[in-house]
């Protein structure tokens, strides 16, 4: 019965981040490359008017859209928005905490 506690226990640590820790990770993310100008919470308006609160973003673009552009680089956008890329975590990261914001 230990045998399968440590065997248990190895798998939950080695099994990568989880589906919480991937929204948080985002969530850090939007909150260092993009909450200059976009909200990042479901009710604050954007500091900068013009760029679409993130809660909103599912209702511009496909979804698919999105995820792409992140993973290829984001070059256009609102005028002041500087030009970035993701990572493959970082996209995954980013679109799970988006998620949350869904109304």
């Amino acid at each position: 019965m230990a045998a399968v506690g440590v065997v248990a226990a190895a798998l939950l640590l080695f099994s990568g981040p989880t589906a919480a820790s991937s929204v948080e990770q985002g969530r850090r993310l939007a909150l260092l490359y993009c909450a200059k100008c976009h909200s990042t919470d479901k009710v604050s308006p954007s500091p900068l008017k013009i760029a679409p609160p993130f809660r909103t973003l599912h209702e511009r673009y496909p979804i698919e859209m999105l995820q792409e552009a992140l993973a290829e680089g984001i070059v256009t956008g609102h005028p002041t928005m500087p030009e970035f890329r993701f990572d493959a975590d970082q996209v995954g990261d980013f679109m799970a905490f988006l998620k949350t914001l869904e109304q």
